[in-house]
Order: C-alpha cells, then sequence, then structure tokens
C-alpha cells in the first residue's frame, strides 16, 4: 500500500466514534472498552489517514466468532498479524480507513500504546519529532511495507521513554 501521510484533521476523532458505535452494535457488551491510539489521535501530527482503535474486550477467544460477520461487512480479517493475543480488522481495502486492534484486558500491548499515546499529548516537542521523522520516511519510501519497518526502531525507543515516562509521573492507563 502506498504511503499517504496527511495533516492532522478533527474528522478523525469523528471517524473513530462512528466506528465505536458501529462496533458497539455488532459486538455488543463483549467490548470492555474503545481506545483511539496512534497518530491519527494526536492533534497536529502528521499521519497515514488510518484510524488506529483498540476494543479491549474480557475474551479474546470470542472475538474469532465473529470473524465471519466482518468478514461479510468489508472487514480483512487479520488474525493476530504477528502480536500474540491480538485479533486484527482492517477497514476500507485499498483505501484503508481503519485498523481495529482487539485485546484481552490483560494484555501487556494495551500499556504500551496507551502509554506511547499519553506520551505524545503531553510532550507536544516529542510528538512533532516523530511527526517529522514519519515525514522524511514518507519522502524516502513509497511503499508502506518499507515504510513502517524503516520507522520501527524509532518507535520502539519513544515507547520505552513513553513508558519509563508514565511509571515517573504515576500515570494511569
Amino acid at each position: 500500500m502506498k504511503v499517504r501521510l496527511t495533516a492532522y484533521t478533527a474528522r478523525w476523532q469523528m471517524l473513530f466514534e462512528l466506528e465505536v458505535q458501529f462496533l458497539k452494535a455488532i459486538f455488543g457488551d463483549n467490548i470492555q472498552s474503545f481506545e483511539h491510539f496512534g497518530s491519527t489521535s494526536i492533534p497536529g501530527m502528521k499521519a497515514k489517514p488510518v484510524i488506529d482503535m483498540m476494543c479491549i474486550v474480557d475474551d479474546i477467544e470470542k472475538v474469532d466468532t465473529y470473524n465471519e460477520q466482518m468478514a461479510s461487512l468489508g472487514y480483512d480479517v487479520g488474525g493476530d498479524w504477528g502480536i500474540e493475543g491480538r485479533r486484527l480488522f482492517r477497514k476500507g481495502g485499498d483505501n484503508r480507513t481503519h485498523h481495529i486492534h482487539f485485546y484481552q484486558f490483560d494484555n501487556p500491548h494495551i500499556e504500551r500504546h496507551l502509554a506511547f499515546r499519553e506520551y505524545l499529548l503531553a510532550n507536544p516537542d516529542e510528538a512533532a519529532r516523530y511527526s517529522e521523522f514519519k515525514e522524511e520516511l514518507a519522502n524516502q519510501y513509497d511503499s508502506t511495507r518499507d515504510y513502517s519497518p524503516a520507522k520501527k526502531a524509532f518507535v520502539s525507543q519513544m515507547e520505552k521513554k513513553a513508558l519509563e515516562w508514565c511509571q515517573e509521573y504515576d500515570i494511569e492507563l
């Protein structure tokens, strides 16, 4: 897929909220909570216009029972997509609009994602640094196949910093 980095828009929050309502109608009480995370959740940050959202559930195995229904609604069913304990659904085909990550409430990846979001929200200089880095990579790589791995080390380092920051300031996630 081609890298499509765009300027922040408040519309991303609206798209997140609309998807929350849609998913509530499908999954009902199986979802404990929803979180908007990733670059589209950070005001001012450039991002691929794909909403990353997290659905936290009691039992990750129950999510698998919705695969056929989600596929019939046009979602790509990605399984764990390389992260144990996650279930991923992608919406929008080649013009992807959403990545929907399901995690069981006790999955350690929840903390990592939320810490990163909170850190960037509280540290605009770091958010700007990350945004600039992504822009450099987008100018260097045409495909997300190359772009995504190229930013992995930077993101991992910033996530580590974010987790330490949350611990230092006793941030509840």
